[in-house]
């Protein structure tokens, strides 16, 4: 009994531990057991996703393309093509991109035996959306499959707006979200116009219209041989005059990703909402929503918006408004509609937020809005799954923003109504995430469109959260004081930094090998260790916690070769920025234990020189410090990067003949002079054939002028004839930017030298960096910040939130700086409240070194684009509100500068100001 009771007692210890972590509603897991894990990258226009079974995820594109993406293998590969529309062609004839093509896809729910998928998509040839079944075998699509489940006529003149969610409920049937299909008026409102030939600016055609699929969410029974059925408790009965069965929600301008909640059976989406940012003649300013349909219903629209707040009549005649719609008693008396004139009872909006701050729902935020929608969790639906998320989450609605790259999680009580929201994961943000889902393992996945419209954006991505319900690895950190020198070598080991965030006693041991095998063992948190024999050794450090998790880093150590020793120094007051200096005289020095100094025993001609251009939005440290040689430039390694991330590298390689030349074959044939530069940009823009036999060169319209130049120069830069001489051990540099550069950059100076090495001991490479900044800076490049928002899908807007948000620059040398200007635009869309800027030196919470004037919280805008002979940049600044920050002269020398924001009235949430740039003047 003795020994029965203790395991009793052990078991109600672990199941505690384990409720602790995974079962308990009331407590909220830390956001440390959720990892990030990326699975894919670099899609074209990803528009939906569902789940296959063996660990894969099928995702749709929109100009056509099936990806298939294996989670077991890491492999993403093409898995069919869908011929599909993608552009608009108006009456006059001019054609542009469309929002339609291939917009959704889901897996029949017996697709482990039948192989059938549902896919929607803009048809080539005529103006329709079609739903088509196909079967999916051996991971791709089997073309001659398809069947035609439902067709949607539809116009393609004008933009905008398509649905394309898809998801089932438990009977088999398939919801399937319809947009509106309308253009979209100019007054950011309703739309509302009878006028002949204005057919399509009248959504009283189409979502107020019982009798159109557009503007709707159908709910439709597929059967197997390719029909469907109509399932009982849609809007309308079979059979009901002018009204289509299908119909399960209408009122609806864009519906976008659908979820339905496995235990209550309720419907949930996003929908788009129009621009206007404030209210009007029309009635009500634009909201976007996230909404819930316990049943069949009309969701308002064009009459009515958020919370049923009702739109003016429209007089098409003369252009003029009139009396607010009844919410209690809306009837359809548009020319153009073909249903029911008594419409049903509105259903009013569960969420609704506008451009700017939201009183019901604030933390919602403010700025661009594009809500996407997402899944309701419940447990049961993962009983067998390897990471299901905890029970904190169980019934509540995770939704996702397309602009502002949020998770929120909604609380609802028993019946469903709203209770509160938090944000999962604050210190997250997704760019253009177009479709959120659990997938069948109990991972979050969400499926990123990146953040420019109508192309393959290299951030675009699918990315999964998985939960760790159990213990949590250490996060180890290891260094030593030095990693190179003679021997005997005494080096002093540290794991200081390592962490464990279940706060588990952790012992450290540090493994010394050369060549593979273990020279020795010491154990703690901090060690040393003496090298007796020269050689190459890697020093791997494991953390074992109580638990028995282990995790490991290492490094390098050189026995028996002393590392070089570099001195740099530019004759320059500032150095940190550049302004405007036309020569700068500069001094290397050498110094190695081995091998001399330069002043003995190293020639000028063995230390690498260079002075470079690093363009603006690249790391100049880290393009300096990813050479492939060591007089190679930093401005090459921009150019390389480039070409590493686009399609160009499947057909040319480096240096070896593959469908196309080697790049160094190309830089061969012409000579880096500027007119084989400006062919050579023209042939990777617009393509061309001919020259290296009978496979052309794709054509790169998307492609940017200045992106073009840098992969050019770095191809040029390969010739075996050229190379980069080294500018010598002094003398003087010209800051010279490249002509096709035009945003203000980095110039980089670097020295570099790789000594002898010695017996069995490898030579190591030393550099030094000297940066010169501009002095115009971004506040995206602050390395501190708190309480800030960048939105990514808005053109990287990035907001200071709430009283005290701050952001910081690292390192800063004040000499010579007399004011720091911060350019804010604020705008009466963005919602934000103003304050003052405060400058603190070293810390946030230091003295307040100078404090701006207010800021207001509207700035006056003039026109979108500068007259003639005005920068861009001078047209913002001259177009922003300007908070000036004087910087007295005891402040000279290197200091962390912080810029904190203030309004003691604005909550945690409100939006403060959107930052544009932050300038350090010596003016």
């Amino acid at each position: 009994m003795k020994y029965l009771f203790s395991a009793l007692v052990f078991m109600l210890m672990l199941n505690a531990c384990t409720s602790s972590s995974t079962n308990d509603p009331n407590e909220k897991p830390e956001d440390n057991r959720f990892t990030e894990v990326e699975l894919a990258r670099g899609l074209d226009e990803p528009m939906e996703m569902t789940f296959l079974p063996d660990n894969k995820i099928l995702i749709v594109e929109r100009k056509g393309g099936l990806k298939l993406v294996n989670e077991t293998t890491k492999e993403t590969a093409s898995a069919g093509w869908v011929e599909v529309n993608t552009k608009y062609t108006n009456k006059e004839g001019n054609v542009r991109e469309a929002e339609e093509g291939l917009m959704g896809v889901v897996l029949d729910p017996n697709f482990k035996e039948n192989n059938w998928i549902y896919m929607y998509y803009a048809d080539p040839e005529t103006a329709k959306h079609v739903l088509a079944r196909w079967e999916f075998k051996d991971d791709y699509l089997v073309d001659e499959s398809k069947k035609v489940i439902l067709e949607v006529p539809t116009q393609r003149q004008e933009c905008c707006h398509t649905g394309g969610g898809m998801t089932w409920d438990a009977q088999g049937n398939l919801f399937l979200t319809v947009g509106n299909n309308t253009v979209n008026p100019r007054s950011g409102a309703s739309n509302l116009n009878e006028a002949p030939g204005h057919e399509n600016e009248d959504d009283q055609r189409a979502p107020g219209n019982s009798n159109d699929l557009r503007g709707k969410i159908l709910r439709i029974h597929p059967e197997s041989d390719g029909t469907y059925t109509i399932p009982e408790g849609n809007l309308f009965p079979v059979g009901t005059e002018k009204t289509r069965p299908e119909i399960y929600t209408m009122g609806h301008r864009n519906p976008w990703r659908p979820t339905l909640d496995s235990k209550t059976g309720y419907l949930y989406w996003g929908e788009v909402g129009p621009d206007a940012s404030k209210d009007s003649i029309w009635g009500p300013m634009g909201y976007d929503e996230f909404n819930q349909a316990k049943k069949a219903g009309y969701f308002g629209w064009p009459y009515l918006i958020g919370n049923n707040r009702p739109y003016n009549r429209y007089n098409s005649e003369d252009g003029t408004y009139g009396e607010a719609f009844d919410p209690n008693n809306l009837v359809n008396e548009s020319v153009n509609n073909t249903g029911i004139r008594e419409l049903p009872e509105a259903v009013p909006a569960f969420l609704y937020y506008p451009y700017g701050p939201s009183p019901e729902f604030p933390l919602m935020g403010t700025a661009g809005r594009s809500a996407t929608g997402g899944p309701v969790y419940r447990q049961a639906d993962f009983k067998d799954a390897a990471r299901p998320w905890p029970a904190y989450y169980e019934g509540k609605w995770l939704i996702t923003e397309f602009m502002r790259g949020w998770i929120i999680a909604v609380t609802m009580d028993e019946n469903g109504d709203y209770v509160s929201m938090e944000k999962v994961l604050p210190e997250k943000n997704f760019s253009g995430a177009m479709d959120m889902d659990f997938g069948p393992n109990g991972d979050l996945y969400v499926l990123e469109y990146g953040t420019a419209w109508f192309k393959g954006n290299d951030n675009s991505r699918l990315v999964k959260l998985e939960y760790n319900a159990g213990n949590r690895k250490p996060v180890v950190a290891a260094s030593s004081d030095i990693n190179s020198g003679k021997i005997p070598l005494t080096v002093n080991f540290s794991g200081e930094g390592t962490t464990d965030y279940d706060g588990d006693k952790l012992s450290y041991e540090w493994k010394i090998s050369k060549d593979g095998v273990e020279e020795g063992t010491v154990s703690g948190e901090t060690a040393s260790y003496t090298f007796e024999n020269s050689g190459d050794y890697v020093v791997e450090l494991t953390v074992t916690d109580s638990e028995k998790a282990t995790n490991s880093t290492s490094f390098s150590i050189t026995a028996g070769n002393e590392a070089p020793a570099i001195s740099l120094s530019l004759d320059k007051e500032n150095k940190t920025f550049y302004y405007g200096e036309r020569e700068l005289p500069f001094e290397v020095k050498v110094t190695d234990a081995e091998d001399g100094s330069t002043e003995n025993g190293i020639s000028a001609d063995e230390v690498a020189v260079t002075f470079d251009y690093v363009p603006a939005g690249y790391d100049p440290i880290e393009m300096a410090a990813n050479h492939a040689t060591a007089d190679a430039m930093a401005s090459f390694a921009v150019g390389k990067n480039l070409i590493e991330a686009s399609d160009c590298i499947s057909c040319h390689q480096f240096d070896t003949k593959s469908i196309g030349p080697s790049y160094k074959a190309v830089s061969e044939r012409y000579p880096n002079n500027k007119k084989n530069r400006e062919l050579l940009v023209d042939k990777v823009i617009n393509g061309g054939s001919g020259v290296w036999g009978e496979h052309g060169m794709s054509a790169h319209p998307d492609l940017d002028k200045a992106d073009a130049s840098r992969m050019v120069d770095f191809i040029l830069s390969m010739s075996s004839t050229g190379g980069t001489p080294s500018l010598g051990l002094s003398g003087v540099v010209k800051p010279i930017k490249p002509d096709y550069e035009f945003e203000e950059g980095s110039f980089v100076l670097r020295a570099a030298y790789k000594d002898k090495g010695g017996s069995g001991v490898k030579p190591l490479l030393k550099e030094n960096v000297v940066v010169l900044r501009s002095p115009d800076m971004k506040p995206h490049a602050a390395e501190f910040k708190k309480s800030v928002e960048v939105l990514t899908a808005s053109g990287n807007s990035f907001y200071a939130v709430g009283d005290k948000s701050y952001i910081g620059y690292k390192n800063i040398d004040l000499s010579g700086v007399k004011n720091i200007m911060v350019y804010i635009q604020n705008s009466e869309r963005s919602g934000t409240k103003g304050g003052t800027v405060e400058l603190h030196l070293d810390s946030p919470d230091g003295a307040v070194i100078s404090t701006s004037e207010d800021i207001p919280t509207n700035t006056p805008r003039g026109a979108r684009r500068p007259p003639a002979g005005v920068s861009m940049k001078d047209w913002r600044r001259q177009n922003s509100s300007k908070a000036t920050l004087n910087v007295p002269a005891n402040a000279a020398g290197f200091h962390d500068v912080y810029l904190v924001f203030r309004n003691a009235d604005a909550t945690s949430n409100d939006y403060l100001m959107k930052l544009d740039e932050v300038s350090f003047s010596n003016k």
